[in-house]
């Protein structure tokens, strides 16, 4: 696997949709349309799980990078022409990113431990 992961997040990084968001976690879990974030973060803190497990990566030498959609968007969308659907999970490789959990899955994930099982 390629050593850069890319975690995109179905929701946009400005003011607005962070608070729209914010509210939205809280008061209609079951509705809220990122299950990345869902599954990595609670209402206020990260997950703890999800944080040991993503410093884990981290030491053995990965690259991680989250983005918001528009922001990946923004950043990638000209260097590789893909249309994706979000959340998705990608590996950057030297000419190409390549899927590496699908939204499908991802949206169909009900705990940390199943994310963290697809990435191990």
């Amino acid at each position: 696997m390629s050593k850069k992961i890319l975690f995109i997040y179905n929701a946009n990084s400005d003011t607005g949709s962070k608070i729209l968001d914010f509210a939205h976690k809280i008061v209609s879990p079951a509705t809220y349309d990122c299950n990345l974030c869902a599954l990595t973060y609670g209402s206020f803190t990260e997950n703890k799980q999800w944080k040991g497990f993503r410093e884990n990566l981290l030491a053995k030498g990965y690259e991680l990078k989250f983005l918001h959609k528009d922001e990946f968007q923004k950043s990638y969308k000209s260097k590789f022409g893909h249309a994706f659907t979000y959340p998705i999970i990608l590996v950057e490789t030297a000419h190409d990113l390549e899927v590496l959990v699908t939204t499908e899955r991802l949206n169909a994930f009900e705990d940390v431990e199943e994310l963290i099982a697809s990435l191990g």
